[in-house]
């Protein structure tokens, strides 16, 4: 066992008396070591659980054989995070979240790992922190949130965005806005809809990581406690057998989270986990397969906020195994690979059978013949630009118009809320990157802006920041490069058509060679808005969006 180390033998005998003092017993000494990385707050809904999720667990590992050991692991609310400085903090506590696991796990020689994270950067951390510690482990999230009800109509977090825009236009009452405030985010859990969490949570299922049902039983359900259990007593078989996450999460198996991505529609953050992810495990994933997966995945779900299903739904359906088990029947997956449940992707999906095709549309029939998510490229995005293509309407899918250009997100919501944006504008937000930022914000507020205001059929959004899964409409993120590192999108002015082509993954700035190399020639890189604390480490070291906005020790040369 790893924790002999600081177990047994004469030089571990003060360790011992360290373990005496927790109140751990001569027998429990005896026993595997297993951390389970708590991400229990109160601060966020999807997490208020997790105490509830970490006894079961405990209970589970005790069962088997093991003893459990709570430790902590970090999170931020993004809903309450949005649109002000604390969401510069959201990104960048992904890496602290897999660092500080990585010192916990290794400082205690655990022998294995349950994770139990919920919401957006949580969930990516852990997994990041899975593969680079490489110890059997096994994920167990908190569950998402039940819908609300406004006017007897299923609501959520991104309509409670989309009341603000709509008051801002005056097609809402302030007194309808409190309905919603008071009925839209009725229990705890990960927002309801495909949002970021949500979207993270399924793919610990695609990956094979998780139990079935990880990512989409309600927060709620006595259901989840259960499975809380079984994952805590399968720890200890993987821990048996020595099985570890790099014997999971091999190439081919991010390749199946790809494919299930698109057929979902899941949130394009996704797009900026996965990769980093995979750099964790040794797997170098260039992106560019990401349009070739969407040509030959069709989009089976419609979960909010690209239509009026939301995660309870998808969970009654038959959830992720019963999409993946849509996706198998014409190959589209690798069925042969290891999972925590001992058994292959396709013996675990064989049995499982969609149970509702309205939820999940039947493989010939999907919502869309591609993925739900496409990258655009052209003189505006040279190496990628992200856009969540299920959640576009048909009329924004080809779309040209003259930029609206804003340097900080603050701006762009004071000119969409002051009525100066109009039908066919391409909002750019910039200087909002990894390293612009710092952070690479999300940019809900706007989207929501203007989805409330009416204007989600004739505007587009375009940054080199990010958006979370509850935005929708013609919103293009991770634009790269970057406009802090003078990527084409520093180089954009007020006036410039911009052309937006989703069936035909471009993204082009109307201007010559010759101009945008002459308005290169006169650019100059920006004083950074953070001049101390993490985030100025953070922005000396993170890279682009199109890498995974990871960090890289070899992006301090030169300073």
């Amino acid at each position: 066992m790893r924790s002999d180390n600081v177990k047994k033998g004469m030089q571990q005998a003060p360790h011992r008396s360290l373990f005496n003092a927790l109140g751990y017993t001569k027998e429990e000494l005896e026993r595997p070591l297993v951390g389970i990385v708590s991400s229990y707050n109160e601060i966020i809904p999807g997490h208020m659980n997790l105490d509830k999720i970490t006894e079961a667990v405990k209970m589970g590992v005790a069962m088997a054989g093991g003893t459990p050991i709570v430790v902590p692991a970090i999170a931020v609310c993004d809903g309450i995070a949005m649109g002000h400085v604390g969401m510069k903090y959201s990104l960048v506590t992904r890496e602290l979240i897999a660092d500080s696991t990585e010192c916990l796990a290794k400082a205690h020689q655990f022998d294995a790992l349950v994770m139990i994270p919920n919401c957006d950067k949580n969930v990516p951390g852990l997994l990041m922190a899975a593969a680079r510690i490489n110890i059997p482990t096994i994920f167990v999230s908190g569950g998402p949130m039940l819908a609300g009800r406004v006017d007897g109509c299923k609501r959520s977090l991104s309509s409670m965005f989309e009341a603000v825009g709509a008051y801002e236009a005056g097609k809402m009452s302030a007194e309808k806005v409190e309905e919603y405030v008071n009925n839209v985010c009725p229990t705890c859990g990960s927002c309801s809809g495909m949002y970021t969490a949500n979207s993270m949570n399924c793919m610990t299922e695609a990956i094979g990581l998780g139990l079935q049902g990880n990512g989409t039983i309600p927060a709620v359900y006595s259901e989840r406690i259960r499975l809380a259990k079984h994952a805590g007593m399968k720890v200890m078989d993987l821990y048996r057998d020595n099985i570890c996450p790099r014997d999971i999460m091999t190439k081919e198996a991010f390749i199946n989270c790809l494919t299930v991505d698109m057929a979902l529609g899941c949130s394009t953050n996704t797009m900026l986990h996965l990769p980093a992810i995979a750099h964790e495990a040794g797997i170098d994933i260039n992106m560019d397969i990401a349009n070739e997966i969407s040509e030959k995945t069709p989009n089976l779900c419609h979960l909010a906020p690209a239509g009026p299903t939301y995660m309870e739904d998808l969970n009654a359906a038959g959830g992720v195994y019963a999409v993946m088990n849509e996706l198998s029947k014409k190959g589209l997956l690798y069925e042969d690979l290891m999972t925590v449940t001992g058994k292959t992707v396709g013996e675990n999906i064989a049995h499982v059978y969609n149970k509702d095709p309205e939820v999940i549309r039947p493989i010939d029939n999907p919502y869309l013949a591609q993925g739900g998510i496409a990258f655009l490229k052209g003189n505006l995005s040279p190496d990628t630009g992200i856009v969540k293509q299920s959640a576009v309407v048909p009329e924004m899918m080809v779309h040209e118009g003259p930029a609206r250009v804003f340097d900080c997100e603050e701006d762009a919501i004071a000119a969409i809320k002051g009525g100066k944006i109009v039908p066919g504008d391409v909002v750019v937000i910039r200087y909002e990157g990894p390293k612009g930022g710092p952070g690479m914000r999300e940019m809900l507020n706007p989207t929501s802006a203007i989805a409330g205001m009416g204007l989600g059929d004739s505007v587009a959004l375009i940054t080199d920041g990010r958006f979370s899964g509850a935005s929708r409409g013609a919103s293009i993120g991770h634009v790269s490069p970057e406009a802090a590192v003078g990527g084409p999108i520093a180089l954009v002015e007020e006036g410039d058509i911009i052309k937006i082509d989703i069936p035909n993954n471009s993204l082009n700035v109307d201007i010559t060679e010759e101009e945008m190399a002459a308005r290169k020639a006169k650019w100059q890189p920006r004083e950074p808005k953070i001049k101390d604390g993490y985030l100025l480490r953070y922005a000396a070291l993170v890279t682009s969006g199109n890498r995974g906005a990871v960090l890289d020790v070899n992006q301090l040369k030169g300073i």
